[in-house]
């Protein structure tokens, strides 16, 4: 069993097609077919079946991926120790943030970063909460900073901040003038939200089934962006975090306190149980905790 054939199969698993993983990897599709029907013959047993044009994992294949995971973890491991040994001369970061978090919280700790450790290729990726997830546990990221709690026993946490959820309203529209709206004013105004896939449109669900009904925006939109557009133009409202909204300023929107009840968020850091966390990961992550304390007090 070769590490090679442990990376094309990741990507296969990825895939669960032949040719998309070709291309992927960069190899011509028999060479793949080759590489893994090796790999079968090495474990003993098929890791693939073929369910109509569809590949599935099968038990072993399921196995297998979870210990090649634990495989490149390690390998990965020994790379951070062993560059430890030249401190912060050189070195990668991979971080992936909720895009609100990369709009407004982050950005001063990558520039004091930058500015002292130049030689450290950071990369800061936006994503959703799942995504970060799945990129720590993959080992295709170093630090995660998303919505708390996630309850995995292969990754640890540290908790930065809470904050609370608002109404992001048109500035013409009658609601505006309010001093705050109960949650149930996505019973009587049309509003545009993220996807049910999304941690906030979850928590909002959540709260509003406390309430007996269930929101139904005009629009569904995957951006941030894209629903303070909406909102802008007087499309609808919005529930988005105070912090961000606060942030962009935009003076086409007026922003709601929501009472009846308050919706809160736990932003935290998440990084893998067990992880060796290099000389990069913990400057990082000091000048981060320093940041959020100087700006809580």
């Amino acid at each position: 069993m070769e590490l090679r054939q442990l990376e094309y199969f990741i990507v296969l698993c990825k895939e669960l097609h032949f040719t998309r993983a070709a291309e992927k990897i960069g190899i011509a599709q028999p060479s793949l077919s080759q590489q893994i029907r090796l790999l079968e013959h090495d474990v003993g047993t098929p890791l693939f079946d073929r369910v109509g044009k569809t590949n599935v994992l099968t038990e072993a294949g399921k196995i297998l991926l979870e210990h090649s995971y634990n495989i490149f973890h390690e390998i990965s491991q020994a790379k951070a120790a062993i560059s430890e040994l030249q401190g912060l001369e050189r070195g990668t970061l991979k971080i992936g943030a909720l895009l609100t978090v990369v709009n407004y919280l982050l950005p001063p700790t990558v520039i004091n970063f930058h500015e002292s450790y130049p030689n450290v290729d950071l990369s800061v990726q936006g994503l959703r909460t799942g995504d970060i997830y799945s990129g720590i546990l993959q080992n295709e990221l170093d630090l995660g900073i998303t919505f708390l709690p996630i309850d995995d026993e292969n990754l640890e946490t540290i908790p930065l901040y809470e904050e609370n959820l608002v109404l992001a309203a048109p500035i013409n529209h009658p609601i505006a003038q309010k001093p705050f709206v109960t949650l149930a004013i996505l019973q009587e105004v049309p509003s545009i939200l993220l996807p049910s896939t999304y941690f906030i449109r979850q928590l909002i669900n959540e709260k509003c089934r406390m309430l007996e009904f269930n929101p139904k925006p005009v629009m569904e939109m995957t951006t941030i962006e894209s629903i303070i557009n909406m909102v802008s133009n007087g499309v609808g409202v919005t529930i988005l975090p105070e912090a961000y909204l606060k942030h962009i300023n935009n003076k086409q929107i007026q922003i709601l306190p929501i009472q009846d009840p308050v919706l809160t968020t736990k932003i935290g850091i998440i990084y893998r149980k067990n992880k060796y966390l290099c000389a990069a990961s913990r400057v990082f992550l000091e000048k981060l905790i320093n940041t959020m304390e100087h700006d809580i007090n």
